[in-house]
């Protein structure tokens, strides 16, 4: 699996003019599942997210996590993730879970985000999303949990 984790002062996602997900000072994450996934890297990757030290102490240093400051975490699905963009100039979704493998992993990360992280948001499967945020500092990583 992958995701790019970002540190947000705000972020939202909409959905037909509806915020279906709404976060203040935390993470969010743009999750994409591969053809090889499965729940055990879904877990991994969950982890990885709540326990990442991107937020600052008091020497302002990197050193606190999600679970830490005890901030907001937005999941949101972007298969485009998983693109393979090594050659030409369109991208290739060979790697990319099919659609109905991507749901079921998406919906598991969903239900143990849910029960690990309560108030955990999220994005919708397969829905033309509208995504907003707010990148704090800019700070952005890129986690795969193969």
């Amino acid at each position: 699996m992958i995701s790019i984790i970002q540190r947000v002062s705000d972020a939202k996602v909409t959905v037909n003019a509806i915020d279906i997900g709404v976060i203040g000072r935390g993470i969010m994450a743009l999750v994409a599942v591969e053809k090889s996934d499965d729940k055990a890297q879904a877990d991994r990757l969950l982890e990885r997210i709540l326990n990442y030290r991107i937020f600052a102490d008091a020497e302002d240093k990197m050193n606190l996590s999600l679970r830490d400051i005890q901030g907001g975490l937005l999941i949101v699905p972007q298969f485009t993730l998983a693109a393979d963009t090594q050659k030409g100039n369109r991208p290739s979704f060979a790697s990319a879970a099919p659609p109905e493998k991507g749901r079921e992993l998406f919906g598991y990360f969903q239900r143990q985000a849910a029960a690990i992280y309560p108030g955990s948001q999220f994005g919708q499967f397969g829905a033309d999303m509208k995504v907003a945020l707010v990148n704090d500092g800019p700070v952005t990583f890129t986690l795969r949990c193969n």
